[in-house]
Formats: C-alpha cells, structure tokens, sequence
C-alpha cells in the first residue's frame, strides 16, 4: 500500500489566489507524473495560519459570494469579509480551492485531502 505524500504550506503572507491555485494543482495530481485524471492522487495537502493570508482590502470590500436558497427572489450574497468573520478565513481558502478543482464526482475526494488550520 503506498503511503500518502504530504505537502505542507505555511500561509503567512501568502496571497490568497496564488496559494489556492498551487494547493489545487497538486490536489488535481499534476506535481505526480504517475497520476492519472479519473483517479484521486494519494496525497495529503496541510496548510496552516490561514488567518494571515494577504487579502487586499478591495477584494475584502468587492469579492464576493452567492448562493441560491431555491426560492423566487432568493439570491443572497456576502462578501469575503462578511465570510471571513462568520467562518474564518480557512473557509475562504477551501472556496478558492474548490472553485479550482474541476467539477466532477472527483472534487469531493479530492477536498477530503486538504486540511486548513487557522
């Protein structure tokens, strides 16, 4: 049985897209040359101080996110400040990744190997 390959990232002043799109590549099997797209890869990506990411204050003020409640006019939107101060900013980061990550029965899996400490 091969062992999981562990990849650890310290997100101290890291921006939030270039860490998001680094996680994701390596969760997507592309830093193993053996990997193949329909199977998950056999690694384990932990990143930690999430909450000293450099996120502009622009992109605090004007990004934001939508969901859809299923009900006529149930449209609601929150930007990532609101986000970051109800759920933190690892779950900022678990977005940016996940909206990275191609959308198949895969992503799921695939999130279930990242691990985001605060």
């Amino acid at each position: 049985m091969d062992t999981k390959t562990h990849y650890e990232f310290d997100a101290t002043g890291k921006s939030l897209g270039r860490l998001a799109s680094t996680v994701a590549s390596i969760l997507s099997g592309k830093a193993d040359p053996t990997s193949k797209p329909n199977l998950v890869t056999n690694v384990k990506v932990v990143i930690k101080n999430a909450q000293h990411l450099a996120v502009s204050e622009k992109a605090k003020r004007e990004k934001t996110y939508t969901r859809y409640t299923g009900y006529p006019g149930g449209l609601k939107h929150k930007s990532l400040s609101q986000v970051a101060e109800q759920h933190g900013y690892s779950e900022i980061l678990r977005r940016a990744v996940q909206g990275m990550l191609p959308r198949n029965r895969l992503r799921g899996t695939k999130m279930k190997n990242l691990v985001i400490s605060e």
